[in-house]
């Protein structure tokens, strides 16, 4: 099993996401700068966070792209899992691989500081590990995290359980204060409709070792490796 992490000028979160997968989860992964075309030999991606060639224009518009992105286009059409963290969140909306769009905060400021957030489906290749309901903590780092969408395409993806992480309190509870940016319905990470692609704006490497505060967000990169293994 390999797993490929893109970079893109601004990217700043790849040698964490390198670190949890080697060192934490103990996967085989490997950094892959954005001007390859190939990704053949790779059985997943990650799309880590960063600023993208500085978000200039819109947060991801540019990296989506870049030649890269074609070819995670075809692993993700061969239904290997592709997950997008914060910017990769927004390179995947951009790329139209996921629905929606991350647009600036409610209160427009760069927001750094730990959520919670409730697993709305275990049912993912991301959230194997965790329980339905689960409450668990994560960090955000952004500006441009306020999730966005048509109330059809809202209602689609609560219809087909395409949203995977809320924005909750302590307990739970979907409120305003809970929410950091203004998403639309607390939303904090959507699947795509044939469920091999997650975005989410929260960081799971920032959150995959205790000492770290948390270490829930290592059951996100576990249950993708656990996917690879019984399905690639």
């Amino acid at each position: 099993m390999k797993i490929a992490i893109i970079q893109f000028g601004g990217t700043n979160c790849d040698m964490d996401v390198l670190h949890v997968l080697k060192d934490v989860v103990g996967v085989d992964a490997e950094t892959v700068w954005y001007k390859e075309e190939n990704l053949t030999g790779f059985d997943g991606v990650v799309v880590p966070g960063g600023f993208s060639y500085g978000d200039y224009l819109r947060a991801g518009a540019i990296a989506a792209r870049t030649p890269i992105m074609d070819s995670v286009k075809k692993i993700a059409a061969e239904g290997k899992p592709v997950l997008g963290i914060c910017n990769g969140f927004q390179v995947l909306t951009e790329a139209r691989l996921l629905a929606g769009a991350l647009t600036t905060n409610e209160y427009p400021k760069f927001r750094c500081h730990w959520t919670n957030l409730r697993v709305e489906t275990a049912d993912t290749p991301f959230t194997s590990k965790f329980r339905k309901g689960e409450v668990i903590r994560m960090p955000i780092a952004h500006m441009e995290g306020k999730f966005y969408a048509e109330e059809s395409t809202l209602a689609e993806l609560d219809e087909n359980e395409q949203v995977v992480f809320r924005y909750v309190d302590e307990k739970g509870r979907v409120t305003d204060e809970a929410n950091p940016n203004g998403s639309l319905e607390n939303i904090a990470g959507i699947l795509n409709a044939s469920r091999n692609i997650l975005g989410l704006m929260p960081h799971p490497e920032r959150a995959s070792e205790s000492i770290l505060g948390s270490d829930d967000g290592r059951k996100v990169f576990e249950s993708m490796a656990d996917y690879i293994t019984e399905n690639f």
